[in-house]
């Protein structure tokens, strides 16, 4: 397999984790009317292309390591099952997240679900192995907590301003989407914050995964449960009347192409992350770095969605400023997640 061999390489994959993981969903907001149930079928097939490509290529050439046939076949069991397991629960997590970001714009899924799913990643973390210092550590947690607070209020005030400005009707209409956008994103959070422990475990031990393998497995993990939760999602809809698999198969390939890039730039990102990870200790961004970087993605979701595709827009000053509060929250907070563990207590 090939590794990166420079300090300033491994730097660069991380923040091409950021970038990929806070940006893949514009293919969402560029498909105009295509509905996110179907999407997501492309998506999750360019998941699992993008894996199979890198897997066959970088995981496959160069000496850092066993190849990637070979890699598989020493695997351990469980550890296969835990990577794969990985896949499933990510991929219903992102399914409620992305439904939130079709209702409400990825100005709220972003912050709200991947937000949360960072608070839930620290404490399963801590819990399992507790390092750093636990008050900076929980400070931090209590900023994030109050930056999602911010942001699901000013979301709320938006909709408010702009059911003034209609019919009541209308109005009552915006206040449910915001609750279903709110509790959507919410539930997907919970569930995409167990995710990631479960690719770890897929890579421990004398039988662990490496970074290419585990991606191949976490991959087909979500193409293949993408068959089991997405036909309900297409009977039961988030938002908008009942689908079915023959309306996927009306796309046209500008759509098709879209989701399945979507899902190529979400997996580049978490391929960047698994390689990164699996570059010689000595080289390893440190990992207050490391933290502080990756879950930048939040926010690069959420810029995408503020001042790109304007999905404030309209809210008047105080929605400005609870945005404003929100973001500032949000960096302070995962600032001191971050340097929690330099200042671990001794």
């Amino acid at each position: 397999m090939t590794l990166p061999h420079s300090y300033g390489l491994v730097l660069m994959l991380t923040i091409l984790t950021m970038i990929c993981w806070g940006s893949w969903a514009n293919a969402l907001k560029l498909a105009k009317g295509w509905r996110f149930e179907l999407l997501y079928y492309d998506y999750s097939i360019g998941v699992a292309l993008c894996a199979a490509l890198a897997g066959f290529t970088f995981g496959t050439l160069g000496t850092d390591g066993p190849g990637l046939l070979a890699d598989l076949s020493h695997a351990g069991l469980v550890n296969i099952l835990c990577g794969f397991a990985g896949g499933v629960v990510f991929n219903l997590a992102n399914i409620l997240v992305i439904g939130a970001v079709s209702v409400a714009g990825m100005g709220v899924g972003f912050p709200i679900g991947v937000g949360l799913a960072l608070v839930v990643g620290v404490i399963w973390n801590y819990i399992v192995n507790p390092q750093g210092n636990p008050w900076l550590l929980f400070a931090g947690v209590a900023l994030i907590v109050g930056a999602i607070v911010v942001d699901a209020i000013a979301y709320r005030m938006h909709a408010a301003s702009l059911g003034a400005a209609g019919d009541k009707a209308d109005a009552a209409q915006k206040r449910t989407a915001t609750w279903k956008a709110i509790k959507l994103s919410v539930a997907g959070g919970l569930l995409m914050g167990m995710f990631y422990p479960l690719v770890e475990i897929g890579k421990k031990g004398d039988t662990g995964l490496g970074a290419y393998a585990v991606g191949l497995v976490f991959g087909l993990g979500i193409l293949v449960s993408v068959f089991v939760f997405n036909p309900y999602f297409l009977k039961f809809p988030i938002a908008g009347p009942r689908l079915f698999f023959k309306d996927y198969l009306k796309g046209s390939w500008w759509l098709h192409a879209l989701g399945i890039a979507g899902g190529m730039m979400w997996m580049t990102g978490a391929l960047a992350n698994f390689v990164a990870a699996s570059a010689p200790r000595h080289l390893q961004v440190g990992p207050a770095i490391s933290y502080a970087i990756g879950q930048g993605a939040t926010m690069v979701g959420a810029l995408w969605g503020v001042l790109v595709w304007k999905e404030f827009a309209g809210g008047g000053s105080r929605v400005n400023w609870l945005l404003v509060m929100m973001f500032v929250l949000f960096l302070t907070g995962l600032g001191a997640v971050s340097v929690a563990p330099l200042y671990a207590a001794h």
